[in-house]
């Protein structure tokens, strides 16, 4: 029976057991709906454009790889990984390990966070959709040749003792990077997953020199619908920051698609423009250096800076891309399939240190709160006659960009090496030539005869022994 005090609410809105006077259910269920919006930019979102970007032999590999991560990180999330992200501090960086995320008296009380009136399972799940999609977007530097028994294992490690540490230091309970803007991940996710999926196709080694050299997309319109998941999946993706349905998650949202469609139209104009050519891998490219570089700033900005970060993010990335990577010997030794780096790395990057630049001190005020430090951006303190907050705001975005970069390079480069001594990383040359009937025994198109599957080559045929490609390969890099 509802109190007294709320009897003039709509029997709707009456607290009860399951709905506590302090639960908002708008919020709440617009939370559930943004962590849902995210989750569905890993799967189907990646494992379609995975599965589609990469050549034909290669589908179920690159798709599965993504789905596995998912699951994996779910369940380091909820034992121990949530906490290491957003606990109490055990040192500055990482938070003490727990499994508060699967205590029931955890998740249904109202979240510790000023402001915000939803369960705290709601922001569990939404921080793991965040968490997963950083590892598959890491992933996107490896396809095409990482042995999958040492993803398997790259995975929980990579979460533990990587995501864990640049979630806490800038978002965590007095992280060490408190001061940094960064509204939804533009370092903590993409600025990560680009340097460490860097790192890790140096450890790995290239793709055989064959599919190196020519490496079409399988399927173009289902790497559009991919795409697609992606792109729309991103209204949960910055929307769902505030962890409430107000005005700054109406303004990240308008600001995350005008970002996304003006840096795609000028990564297509700049195609045109120098290979007279409309390149439909290009347009998605370009779309995601657009989300990727509005992120860390989507709410905190005014729609017309959102518009000057689409052009940079548009262009920047493209000729770190289309035009840098080809003429340097440093991009050339490391065979990064999917361009991660420049997609996720230069364009996070880049969005961190625009943050720095266009964050209006109201939008911070709203956002963050009374008690904060963050801001203003550098444009508005100049304006405000207050240049030397602005300028320390750069420097703290400056001084977050290094500490990621180094902590992932340090971390992941660690992971591979103990990873190597456990199973290959890389497959080995006859499993690299036929794909995935080598590493999974399926394929992703495979043609069917008298309702049975045709047998592959005796000499890759399933086993109860070790696969060929799980035994140490003398090609290593």
């Amino acid at each position: 029976m509802a109190s007294p005090d709320y009897a003039w609410l709509p029997s709707g809105l009456q607290p009860d057991d399951a709905s506590p006077a302090w639960l908002s259910k708008g919020d709440n269920g617009w939370q559930l709906t943004a962590a849902t919006m995210v989750g569905l930019q890993s799967v189907p979102g990646l494992v379609i454009l995975y599965g589609s970007m990469v050549k034909k032999k290669w589908a179920v590999n690159s798709a599965f790889m993504a789905l596995y991560a998912f699951a994996s990180v779910l369940v380091c999330w909820v034992l121990w990984a949530y906490q290491m992200s957003f606990g109490k501090p055990m040192i500055p960086v990482l938070g003490k390990p727990d499994a508060k995320g699967v205590a029931e008296n955890y998740l249904l009380r109202k979240i510790e966070i000023e402001g915000s009136y939803i369960p705290t399972a709601d922001y569990v799940f939404y921080q793991f959709a965040f968490a997963a999609i950083t590892v598959i977007l890491l992933g996107g530097s490896l396809l095409g040749r990482m042995n999958f028994y040492a993803w398997m294992l790259f995975v929980p490690l990579w979460t533990t003792l990587s995501y864990t540490v640049g979630a806490h230091t800038i978002w965590g309970l007095h992280g060490l990077l408190d001061g940094l803007i960064d509204y939804a991940g533009g370092y903590v996710i993409h600025l990560s997953s680009g340097v460490a999926g860097f790192t890790a196709a140096y450890w790995v080694g290239p793709r055989h020199a064959d599919d190196r050299q020519h490496f079409p997309p399988n399927n173009i319109i289902n790497m559009l619908g991919g795409a697609g998941f992606l792109w729309m999946g991103w209204t949960g993706f910055n929307g769902g920051a505030p962890l409430a349905s107000n005005q700054i998650t109406s303004l990240a949202v308008l600001n995350t698609h005008v970002c996304t469609a003006t840096s795609l139209l000028v990564w297509l104009s700049l195609d045109v423009a120098v290979y007279l050519k409309s390149s439909v891998v290009g347009a998605v490219q370009g779309m995601i250096t657009g989300l990727v570089c509005i992120t860390p700033a989507a709410g905190i900005v005014d729609t017309w800076a959102a518009l000057l970060m689409g052009i940079l993010s548009g262009s920047i990335p493209w000729y770190t891309m289309m035009v840098l990577h080809k003429k340097s010997a440093f991009f050339q030794n490391v065979d990064d399939t999917l361009g991660v780096f420049h997609t996720h790395a230069v364009a996070g990057l880049l969005g961190g240190f625009l943050s720095g630049l266009f964050a209006n001190p109201d939008l911070l005020l709203m956002f963050y709160g009374n008690e904060s430090s963050h801001g203003p951006g550098l444009i508005y303190g100049i304006i405000s006659n207050n240049f030397r907050h602005g300028l320390r705001q750069m420097g703290i975005q400056i001084v977050g960009a290094l500490f990621i970069t180094v902590w992932n390079v340090i971390a992941t480069s660690l992971i591979c090496i103990l990873i190597s001594r456990i199973v290959p990383l890389r497959m080995d040359e006859d499993a690299l030539e036929v794909g995935d009937d080598a590493a999974h025994g399926e394929e992703a198109y495979a043609l069917w005869g008298d309702g049975e599957r045709q047998s592959p080559p005796i000499r890759f045929r399933m086993t109860p022994r070790m696969p060929s490609f799980c035994r140490r390969s003398t090609t290593h890099r």
